[in-house]
């Protein structure tokens, strides 16, 4: 896609109301450092226009990119060494979850993990929380850069086997150096407004019965512990 425009055009921090936008959603999620907005401002083709910050406690919010009045790029707080109160970090995760459960145009989830390690605990918990609120992420591999081309191969089936991820689930690398995996990336998105996913979201419902009864209190007290908002 050829990117005419950006405009940060909503800023949802714990007391906001969620935005009920009419274009097709695309989130962000993943923890302090795995390289998110950089990823963001890769696609957007934009040098630094995804605030980033090196400062614990820093991205408080949900941010709505509007990319050329034709989807959202939706900005998650990241996850994982927030030193702030429990009662903040419980607020996030109830922000984070409203509007997992509550967007009409949220199509596609991209979940951001550092290629190379094993996935965290945090990571871990992520991926699961997702997937219990309804939603396969696609998972992105980030610093592509930081490895030998011939580690690739094993690394993405460290991280398949690490998330312990849903058959069939995307894994694409991705460096914001070299820019390798951003076509792959905006050839999903650019699938998903013309509603190529429509049916896999129907097939994820019907997927989501066989996941583990695992409690929406004890996951939200899970992703509360671990929420931050440090940019990337």
């Amino acid at each position: 896609m050829h990117i005419k425009s950006v405009n940060l055009e909503t800023v949802c921090g714990v007391t906001s109301v969620l935005p009920k936008n009419d274009k097709v959603e695309i989130a962000f999620a993943g923890k302090s450092n795995v390289g998110k907005s950089s990823l963001i401002n890769a696609l957007m083709n934009r040098k630094a226009y995804a605030r980033t910050s090196s400062q614990p406690g820093k991205t408080q919010t949900i941010n709505f990119y509007n990319i050329n009045e034709a989807v959202y790029f939706v900005d998650l707080p990241g996850y994982g060494y927030a030193k702030v109160s429990l009662a903040l970090k419980e607020k996030w995760g109830k922000l984070i979850e409203k509007y997992l459960r509550t967007s009409e145009q949220l199509r596609i989830i991209f979940l951001l993990v550092d290629i190379r390690h094993e996935p965290s605990a945090n990571d871990k918990n992520m991926y699961d929380w997702i997937v219990h609120n309804g939603y396969n992420p696609v998972i992105i591999a980030t610093k592509l850069d930081k490895i030998n081309r011939s580690q690739k191969d094993k690394h993405v089936k460290m991280i398949r086997k690490g998330l312990n991820t849903v058959e069939g689930t995307p894994i694409i690398p991705f460096s914001s150096v070299t820019k390798q995996g951003r076509d792959e990336i905006w050839e999903l998105i650019e699938f998903t407004m013309n509603g190529g996913f429509d049916e896999a979201d129907e097939e994820i419902d019907d997927e989501e019965e066989s996941v583990d009864d695992i409690s929406s209190l004890e996951m939200n007290s899970n992703m509360e512990e671990s929420i931050d908002t440090t940019e990337n």
